[in-house]
């Protein structure tokens, strides 16, 4: 991915909070020149048995955990010890030169993105696969849901976890963009996070709060 300067992420920590609260990855590895690169969408969470959130990031080592359905041929193609990329996006939305306040200008897109590269060591084990179907669930419930108990639904998990394809995942290095019109001008910058936080969108409003975040100084302006 390519990231400008002024768009990396101020610190690891900012990398780890969007995946946490983006877990649904895009995972993309290489195929036979026949076939070409399989992508698929999947869940992805920290792995609980390991140091996956560690001051700094999501540094190389870290782990994390995903599954997918064993019937998709991205499942048969995956290899372990072969390489994937799992791309997470983060809050984003369009900026419109009416906020502004100046010409000329162009109009862009505010995004982030966080993309994770690692290998992967499937997993085999009918026990293990529920632990990680289990652990997805736990992790999932407390950022998202309402608590759900599983413990009723244990026998059902038990029943559709010979499809599910599980697989550990261990990061060998992560990069993040932040793209929050850093390249404009304070004064300009705080107009595009007040018009943000006052949409109707979510994703305007989600945006205006990692700009919130953001140190003050930006550089020269400069094109995106």
């Amino acid at each position: 991915m390519f990231v400008p300067s002024f768009y990396r992420e101020p610190d690891g920590s900012w990398m780890v909070d969007l995946v946490r609260g983006n877990p649904m990855a895009l995972a993309v590895s290489n195929g036979a020149p026949e076939d070409g690169p399989f992508a698929t969408h999947l869940p992805v969470i920290f792995d609980p048995g390991a140091s996956a959130d560690r001051p700094g990031g999501l540094l190389p080592g870290s782990g994390l955990l995903g599954h997918m359905n064993r019937a998709n041929p991205h499942w048969a193609a995956l290899e372990t010890g072969a390489v994937l990329l799992l791309t997470f996006t983060g809050p984003h939305s369009y900026v419109s030169p009416t906020v502004y306040g100046k010409t000329p200008a162009a109009p862009t897109w505010n995004f982030t993105s966080v993309h994770v590269r690692g290998v992967v060591e499937k997993i085999e084990s009918i026990e293990e696969t529920l632990e990680v179907v289990q652990s997805t669930v736990r992790a999932y419930e407390g950022a998202f849901g309402n608590g759900w108990d599983m413990t009723g639904s244990l026998d059902y998990f038990r029943k559709i976890v010979p499809d599910v394809g599980a697989f550990r995942f261990t990061v060998t290095g992560a990069e993040g963009m932040f793209k929050l019109s850093q390249e404009q001008p304070d004064e300009v910058r705080e107009r595009v996070r007040e018009s943000f936080g006052q949409s109707a969108c979510a994703y305007k409003r989600e945006t205006a709060g990692l700009m919130g975040r953001l140190p003050s100084g930006s550089p020269e302006a400069v094109t995106p």
